[in-house]
């Protein structure tokens, strides 16, 4: 499995409904609240055996009033 980092910046007033709708495709192992410029990060198993771009744009993009991410990969843990 592939590690990613997913942020997630929302509509305005729509975070609470971005991070429902997330979180019911029950595809993320964890998703947080966050301050600054992105409003929700995702950790996010991508199985060894799928292209993480298509896996990510099939199964998470598509959700409503998300407004821009940013996709972060991980590598070796220490």
């Amino acid at each position: 499995m592939h590690c990613v980092f997913v942020q997630f910046r929302c509509t305005p007033g729509k975070t609470y409904e971005v991070a429902r709708a997330i979180y019911d495709r029950e595809i993320v192992s964890e998703l947080f609240s966050t301050s600054g410029d992105w409003d929700l990060i995702a950790k996010v198993y991508i199985p060894a055996d799928e292209d993480v771009g298509h896996y990510l744009s099939e199964n998470l993009f598509g959700v409503p009033d998300i407004v821009r991410t940013l996709t972060t990969m991980t590598f070796k843990a220490f």
